[in-house]
């Protein structure tokens, strides 16, 4: 029944972001170990992730995160979060 959970969690991301299960445990594989105080890093995350979402990120938003990721200076509960991207 655990198995069927996780199916069903992931064919409803899936069906809102139109990302494959296969391409977002790569983009999660990909993560592991990366050192995201490196600016190199943090682009080539953004651009996979832009990518992946179907969502375009201008080079002043691109610069934004990368100095905020970098700098440890993003909120990690969804409501601080969501409130970051809107006032960006």
């Amino acid at each position: 029944m655990r198995h069927r959970q996780n199916d069903s969690f992931f064919d409803q991301i899936e069906k809102k972001t139109n990302v494959k299960q296969e391409d977002l445990f790569k983009l999660v594989q990909s993560l592991n170990g990366a050192d995201f105080q490196d600016e190199q890093t943090v682009r080539r995350v953004i651009s996979d992730v832009s990518r992946l979402a179907g969502k375009s990120v201008s080079k002043k938003q691109e610069d934004e995160l990368v100095k905020a990721i970098v700098n440890n200076n993003i909120p990690f509960d969804l409501s601080s979060l969501n409130k970051w991207f809107q006032s960006r």
